[in-house]
């Protein structure tokens, strides 16, 4: 297997200190607000940001130990292959994440919706342009999973 060699390009500033306290599962919000913090070499690289509202990020699972190929996610009792799940068990522990750009100040981009612990590294961001219509998504085994826990909601009124 070829390896690959990546550096951060900054930080992630998070109110989140373990991965227990991020929002998980069926209908969790990612609205807390951080800052994603880029290394002074790369400040050049955010001109021309501040004109859109959402940003990915793609960034490291660097606390993330070993991998599983299939596993149960929190929000279903169904085993699920790892790359149709968020999971950070991953053969490369690579996150990905959309957050809403609140303002550049500097090196530092505020954002709403962070799902990753204080310190995790960056290894990219780009603007978030999605030319996918809705009525066109689909949500997989998570649209199953909900349906599921819905019904299970109604059976017990």
């Amino acid at each position: 297997m070829q390896t690959l060699t990546l550096s951060p390009i900054g930080f992630v500033h998070s109110p989140f200190a373990e991965p227990s306290q991020v929002p998980r599962g069926l209908g969790a919000k990612h609205e807390e607000e951080g800052i994603l913090e880029v290394l002074p070499e790369f400040e050049a690289g955010l001109k021309d940001i501040e004109g859109f509202s959402h940003l990915y990020v793609v960034w490291v699972f660097d606390r993330s130990q070993g991998y599983e190929l299939e596993g149960k996610p929190p929000c279903d009792d169904r085993s699920h292959g790892v790359f149709a799940t968020r999971s950070p068990r991953r053969p490369n522990p690579i996150g990905l994440t959309v957050v809403r750009l609140l303002r550049r100040s500097g090196r530092q981009l505020h954002v709403r919706g962070v799902d990753m612990i204080d310190g995790t590294p960056i290894l990219d961001v780009k603007p978030y342009l999605s030319n996918v219509p809705e009525s066109e998504l689909r949500r997989g085994w998570l649209a199953e999973a909900e349906a599921r826990r819905e019904g299970a909601g109604r059976d017990r009124a």
